[in-house]
């Protein structure tokens, strides 16, 4: 028979470096957006 559940009992590194990666990404998204909209607020024609 399977292995019985036990809560706390789960491996969650590949996560929490999922989890890191997305939001090393999404933070530099963001910078990213915010500089060209700060560009384009400056050299608007």
């Amino acid at each position: 028979m399977a292995d019985d559940h036990k809560p706390g009992n789960m491996h969650v590194t590949e996560q929490e470096k999922t989890f890191a990666g997305f939001m090393t990404v999404t933070k530099w998204v963001t910078i990213f957006i915010i500089a060209i909209l700060v560009f384009l607020a400056i050299f608007r024609t």
